[in-house]
């Protein structure tokens, strides 16, 4: 029951972008969710198993891609940097300026480690989707490679994985008591019987922004999977008219993969900057 919700929810996100969430019984398209293609047995956790899809393959490929540049970059750090270090230095550096002018500096150098990473992550992940081959070499039937982030499951877990983190970065910031204060407290620098007035009010709008923090993870989800999953639904349908009708497609989408995954690092920072407030680098200076 929870899973058709949860497919419809994100089906729906997918025909905003543009296209249906999965093609009719017969026909050959994306689904909203990579079939499985080995189901690991867990053997610490007894009548449990690991589904591996092609996705998860394409995710962690991604990810052993980034693992791979970065230590070739930095192999034999030069003080001069020239070549692939030059450039890793330059891409790394651009992104911290611009993190450090989305969350301020103590933001950025606390949790850099993270926008950096899903911003790698994300685009890498959306440019390998790309690749010839991927979702149309398969086996027993089924597609091989699959892009990582056009499969539900990839999405989510970057929702809310985010605000697992987000929740212990808060708290760690701010600690409880500031946390509440901050989303149920009188703004404004209010005081005397006036502050009492409105308080009511003010707890109110706290409701409202717990239920915009519920609703976070969902959205994330839901943009970056009903934009990519969109895009990747498009390029295989015109690549299976002839390989050249897809070419402006695949144009458009190295755009939009780029995009897609500025746009994930920006919402991210922006929530916790906007949550612990904007004198915490006064406060750690």
């Amino acid at each position: 029951m929870a899973k058709a919700f949860i497919n419809k929810f994100f089906g729906i996100a997918a025909l905003m972008s543009g296209v249906a969430a999965a093609s009719e019984e017969g026909q050959h398209g994306l689904t909203t969710d990579a079939p499985i293609l080995w189901d690991i047995d867990l053997p610490f956790w007894p009548g449990h198993s690991l589904p591996i899809s092609g996705s998860l393959i394409m995710f962690c490929a991604a990810a052993l891609l980034i693992t791979i540049v970065l230590r070739l970059a930095t192999r034999r750090m030069q003080r001069i940097p020239s070549g692939l270090q030059n450039f890793v230095e330059w891409a790394i550096e651009t992104l911290y300026n611009f993190v450090e002018g989305l969350t301020g500096k103590h933001l950025a150098k606390r949790y850099f480690w993270y926008f950096a990473t899903i911003f790698l992550l994300i685009i890498t992940s959306n440019y390998m989707g790309l690749i010839p081959g991927v979702g149309s070499i398969t086996y027993e039937g089924r597609p091989l490679l699959r892009g990582a982030n056009a499969d539900l499951n990839i999405a989510i877990f970057l929702g809310f994985s985010y605000s697992l983190f987000w929740i212990i970065w808060v708290l760690r910031e701010q600690g409880l008591v500031k946390f509440y204060h901050h989303t149920f407290g009188a703004k404004g620098g209010l005081s005397g019987a006036l502050k009492y007035i409105v308080m009511p009010i003010f707890f109110f709008v706290g409701l409202i922004e717990i239920l915009s923090i519920c609703i976070r993870p969902v959205a994330l989800a839901a943009r970056l999977f009903g934009n990519i999953f969109a895009g990747e639904s498009i390029v295989e349908q015109m690549a299976a008219i002839h390989f050249t009708a897809a070419i402006p497609f695949i144009t458009l989408e190295l755009i939009v993969g780029f995009v897609q995954a500025l746009v994930f690092l920006m919402l991210t920072a922006i929530f916790l900057k906007t949550q612990v407030g904007d004198d915490d680098d006064e406060e750690h200076a």
